[in-house]
């Protein structure tokens, strides 16, 4: 009689036919190997905001820009001074734990009107970031989508506005209409969004050709519902960098129209108007008249270019993980 044998893993008689169950067991630590190399997929606007969270100049940049917008609103109550009160007993004094940022040669709160100048500035620069981003979108998305004699006429337009030269369109704008807040905006916005024009025209131009807006196009959708269904959001990000970039411009420009007289008028105040008011009396000693308008406007436009770096690196497809 022979004596039988037990199978195992070790040992399998190669004429059995018979397959042990305990082979479609998983092995030990497989489900552990799996999951370390499976990993839910992350998306577009996600990752890029991970990918900006580990940019910590951007995201120093973010958080001065939301303190900024912050102070801006409730700067001016912290203080019971307004932004026109006059008072000539407290002439040019240092700043001081009365007067936080010092007065200037009318006895004004330097504090309070730096951070009403701070409204003034953002307003103008989102305003004008705002129109070229409604202009220039609608402009260039037409343009690159139409293709064509269209396309060229338009372009030869952006072209001829393009060569203008920026700042003395503003200006004469501003000598014929006389300077506010209003002539401002739309004077910076005239010529302004030719630039986001052209980077909207040259995304569509490429995207265009893709699969998804040929099958939009076979099932009937009309010009305008596949430029804002089909091709904006594909063009979302360097439409937004190109918006960070936008804003400091203005806000510079605003402050040197209002350093030339040009820019707003008084009772209203701005870095522009404070940092001109200074600059008579810099060589007296009263250092912080120009200290406080120069320093936000140099810290606020350095952040907007720090942050529109991180996002042009963030919203890049090319380093998405």
């Amino acid at each position: 009689m022979k004596s039988q044998t037990t199978q195992s893993h070790d040992h399998i008689d190669p004429n059995s036919k018979e397959i042990p169950l305990d082979w479609f067991k998983p092995l030990e630590g497989a489900n552990d190997s799996a999951n370390t190399v499976v990993r839910p997929s992350l998306s577009y606007w996600k990752d890029a905001w991970i990918r900006l969270r580990s940019n910590y100049i951007a995201m120093g940049g973010l958080i001065f820009l939301i303190l900024l917008g912050i102070m801006a609103i409730i700067g001016p109550y912290l203080t019971p001074y307004s932004v026109s009160e006059t008072s000539l007993a407290n002439q040019n004094q240092p700043p001081s734990s009365t007067y936080w940022f010092g007065t200037d040669n009318l006895g004004r709160d330097v504090f309070t009107r730096t951070w009403y100048g701070a409204r003034i500035s953002l307003f103008v620069g989102i305003m004008a970031a705002l129109i070229d981003f409604t202009v220039g979108v609608i402009y260039g998305g037409v343009s690159g989508y139409k293709g064509g004699r269209t396309d060229n006429l338009m372009m030869r337009i952006v072209e001829i506005l393009y060569g203008l030269p920026y700042l003395l369109v503003v200006i004469l704008l501003l000598v014929v209409l006389g300077p506010s807040l209003s002539t401002i905006i739309l004077a910076l916005t005239v010529t302004g969004w030719v630039g986001m024009a052209r980077i909207v025209r040259g995304q569509v131009l490429q995207i265009k050709n893709y699969e998804f807006v040929h099958a939009s196009k076979s099932f009937g959708a009309k010009t305008s519902r596949i430029i804002r269904k089909n091709l904006l959001p594909n063009t979302m990000g360097p439409i937004i960098v190109q918006m960070t970039l936008t804003v400091p411009t203005a806000i510079f420009a605003e402050a040197f129209l209002s350093f030339l007289g040009l820019g707003v008028q008084f009772p209203f105040a701005s870095w522009g108007v404070m940092a001109n008011d200074a600059l008579t009396t810099i060589l007296s000693g009263h250092w912080w008249r120009l200290f406080f308008p120069a320093f936000f406007i140099s810290a606020t436009m350095f952040a907007f270019n720090v942050l529109g770096d991180g996002l042009q690196d963030a919203l890049d497809p090319k380093l998405r993980r």
